[in-house]
């Protein structure tokens, strides 16, 4: 079926790259629309990558995606949450941040039998 696209690929492909090319230290610096745009852009890329309807990954303020086979949800808080900040979303879709680091410092919450993304990620190839 496919993701309905909201970011155009060059775009967000722009706005990861920034993201990327940033020194470690200044990336929360960015500014707010680039960060957004890489932020659901590559939610948009995990929603395609790992297609379905299981668990929920949060990116507050900056957006949700459904992802990954199994049980569809409908209504109520998901069985299957995944949350995180920003910068810990787009260190993991990089790969510049691995899963299992993210989830040992708690800077990723996950619930659920199936909120473990490790093989979905990283989304983006090194440079």
């Amino acid at each position: 079926m496919g993701v309905r696209r909201r970011i155009a690929a060059d775009a967000g492909t722009a706005a990861v790259r920034a993201w990327l090319d940033a020194p470690p230290d200044s990336r929360a610096g960015l500014p707010r629309p680039v960060l957004a745009t890489a932020v659901r852009y590559a939610l948009e890329e995990l929603s395609e990558a790992a297609e379905g309807n299981s668990v929920e990954v949060r990116v507050p303020p900056f957006g949700v995606a459904q992802c990954v086979e199994g049980p569809r949800h409908t209504r109520g808080t998901p069985p299957n949450v995944v949350e995180m900040d920003a910068q810990t979303w787009l260190g993991l879709a990089t790969g510049v941040l691995p899963w299992d680091e993210a989830r040992a410092t708690g800077s990723v919450g996950a619930s659920g039998l199936r909120a473990d993304l490790s093989a979905h990620l990283p989304l983006f190839g090194p440079a």
